[in-house]
């Protein structure tokens, strides 16, 4: 049942996605050849309004594919006629080369691509508020603090709310949490509020030899708490923003060779946390499950769209970062030119996956 959720709430992440490019293009004018989810060989589709709507064989992701997006125009349209003249042969093929993607300006094509890293940010926000509406919002505030710790020397007591951590704003306490857990040592710069004063400190941290991180001294949080409507809103900003800056601070430590191969998961790995996700929540009833499934596909939705943001080739970022340097040198890059860097970086993503899919294998046989 777990592995089904994963494959539904992958599914309703990647449609998204490509639901942004999808209603970009149509409302700029540009044709769209394919809307596909899934990858691979196709097991069914159908035609309509000169778009193909596929599905295929592998639900490892999807596809908007674009009129004339790498410098490839469709064939000549399918009501041209053998008898028709050669001006009415070349009008005609330059009204399918009007709806192609290169042909569009600069601001349609930048929105185009931009929607759909956007739509799923847009989703991990809705789910949040669906989330925080239900069951409240874990604001950073202390439920109790350890005496043997770096944050009772520093004053700080039950009750208080942190404000900031060395001037890093703090909205819920899973911040807080983040911030410890990565934290590479030094005094911390504290602001937090208490009987609605604020005050500043400089916190101490102690260092676990065991666990090879250093700790606060804050022991737990001090629940959730219900908020209004307008309240709720506001929080589901930063819930989807506390997912960003945990995938953006997850790619800073992969850079810097802080993660190792096994601390990253491809559909596999993935498939595997939501099965574990609802054993573990089944007990507690249907309405946890919900709850932990759309806190998962806020994860999800969030992390596929900073990922596809990155500037590189074959991703939306590789695509933004031709279209930005087009607009800063006056002067268009030649399609073909711009589909085999992308090719080139195609056939590189999937070679990763291809690596994170075996090393998800290999993980669960040991």
């Amino acid at each position: 049942m777990g592995v089904l959720l994963f494959f539904i709430i992958f599914g309703v992440v990647v449609i998204v996605h490509e639901l942004g490019h999808f209603l970009l293009a149509k409302a700029g004018g540009i044709g769209v050849v394919e809307f596909s989810i899934g990858m691979g060989p196709c097991l069914f589709h159908f035609d309509k309004n000169g778009t193909r709507y596929a599905i295929r064989l592998f639900p490892i992701g999807g596809a908007c594919v674009f009129e004339g997006e790498d410098g490839k125009y469709t064939d000549e349209p399918q009501d041209a006629q053998p008898h028709q003249d050669i001006n009415e042969e070349i009008k005609a093929n330059e009204m399918q080369k009007g709806r192609a993607f290169p042909d569009a300006s600069i601001g349609v094509r930048f929105l185009t691509v931009f929607a759909g890293p956007f739509f799923n940010f847009i989703l991990a926000f809705l789910f949040s508020a669906i989330i925080i509406g239900s069951i409240g919002v874990d604001l950073p505030v202390i439920y109790k603090v350890s005496e043997e710790g770096g944050a009772y020397q520093a004053g700080l007591k039950a009750g208080d709310m942190i404000v900031s951590l060395n001037g890093e704003k703090t909205h819920l306490y899973r911040e807080i949490s983040l911030f410890s857990m990565l934290h590479e040592g030094g005094d911390i710069d504290v602001v937090y509020k208490r009987d609605g004063k604020t005050y500043e400190t400089v916190l101490t941290p102690t260092y676990d030899e065991e666990a090879k991180r250093y700790y606060l001294g804050l022991v737990g949080m001090s629940g959730y708490t219900k908020l209004s409507l307008g309240g709720t809103l506001k929080y589901s900003f930063y819930e989807t923003g506390y997912w960003v800056k945990t995938t953006l601070k997850s790619l800073s430590m992969m850079v810097r060779g802080k993660v190792s191969k096994d601390d990253v998961s491809g559909p596999v790995g993935m498939a595997q946390a939501v099965n574990t996700i609802y054993t573990e929540s089944k007990p507690d009833g249907a309405f946890y499950v919900w709850l932990n499934m759309l806190n998962f596909a806020v994860l999800l939705s969030a992390n596929l769209g900073v990922l596809n943001l990155l500037p590189l080739p074959a991703l939306d970022g590789g695509r933004l970062v031709f279209i930005i340097v087009e607009a800063i040198r006056g002067k268009k890059i030649p399609p073909e030119k711009e589909g085999f860097v992308h090719m080139i970086g195609f056939v590189l993503l999937m070679l990763l996956m291809v690596f994170v899919f075996y090393n998800d294998i290999t993980r669960l046989f040991r």
